[in-house]
């Protein structure tokens, strides 16, 4: 039995990958679309065969080469889609999302650009080597996307993903309406300075034992919304008036990884023209 047309959406955290893998995926006509729950076990559903087409979606940051290996060792000639965001608005929105779950650092030390000493470390952001080893471990180039395209015109970018699948949608079907809540500066000021007292240890520790990692997990999550929600009544004047993530920050971010991004951009316009006077 001939093997089946995959596509394979490699998200980035808080690229939008949620969004399209409740709101937009699950919509296309034309394509079997695999959710990312059965990640792991989408090779043996597609061997399985009853369509020609897949589309499989999960997201990935520090283990997207260890993931991407282990796909492609199943189906090498995947057409892969990976969306980008520039580098400083990313690492601002990954570090809103380690706050929401407990963290306390602050931006400097979740990311510090300049001397590469906070939690997360500079190697861990740059764009263009993801893109390498897409090439490196599959056979077709991929279709690399922007989020400030998704997000100035959505439409124009869901018929761009659509067409490159070869699968249609009714736009009537598709809600523009995020998946998730989105929390205000000041909730996350006060998960932050709430955090920094109850959680201790920087980094969890959780079970390496399946239900007990859950249960771990989960509990935290609790306590962090049983903070987060109650904060919406906290007086803006009781909370420090610096910026969660200060924009000078972000600018040295910006013009650190601005060559990257260049790349990155680059790289996207050169394989659309070659798509088109293919």
């Amino acid at each position: 039995m001939a093997k089946p047309e995959v596509y394979f959406h490699v998200g980035l955290g808080k690229v939008a990958s949620t969004y399209l893998q409740y709101r937009f995926f699950p919509k296309l006509r034309g394509i079997q679309y695999i959710q990312r729950t059965r990640y792991k076990k989408s090779p043996q559903l597609m061997a399985q065969g009853g369509t020609e087409k897949y589309l499989i979606s999960r997201e990935f940051d520090q283990q997207f080469e260890e993931e991407i290996k282990w796909f492609s060792s199943y189906y090498p000639d995947s057409k892969v889609i990976i969306l980008l965001r520039r580098h400083d608005g990313w690492i601002a929105s990954q570090y809103r999302r380690y706050v929401k779950n407990g963290g306390h650092l602050s931006f400097a030390e979740f990311f510090d650009v300049e001397g590469d000493t906070g939690l997360w470390k500079r190697h861990h952001v740059y764009f263009y080597p993801l893109l390498q080893l897409i090439e490196q471990y599959f056979t077709q180039k991929p279709l690399v996307l922007f989020y400030d395209d998704f997000k100035a015109d959505p439409w124009a970018f869901f018929d761009q993903m659509a067409t490159f699948m070869g699968a249609t949608y009714d736009k009537s079907a598709i809600s523009l309406d995020a998946v998730h809540p989105s929390y205000s500066e000041k909730q996350l000021k006060v998960m932050r300075r709430v955090a920094a007292r109850i959680f201790g240890k920087e980094q969890p520790q959780f079970s390496t034992h399946p239900i007990r990692h859950w249960l771990q997990r989960r509990g935290r999550l609790l306590a962090c919304y049983l903070i987060l929600y109650p904060a919406k009544l906290w007086p803006a004047a009781w909370t420090r008036q610096e910026e969660l993530t200060p924009e000078v920050d972000k600018q040295k971010i910006r013009a650190y990884f601005s060559a990257d991004w260049d790349q990155c951009r680059a790289y996207a316009k050169a394989l659309e023209l070659e798509r088109r006077l293919a």
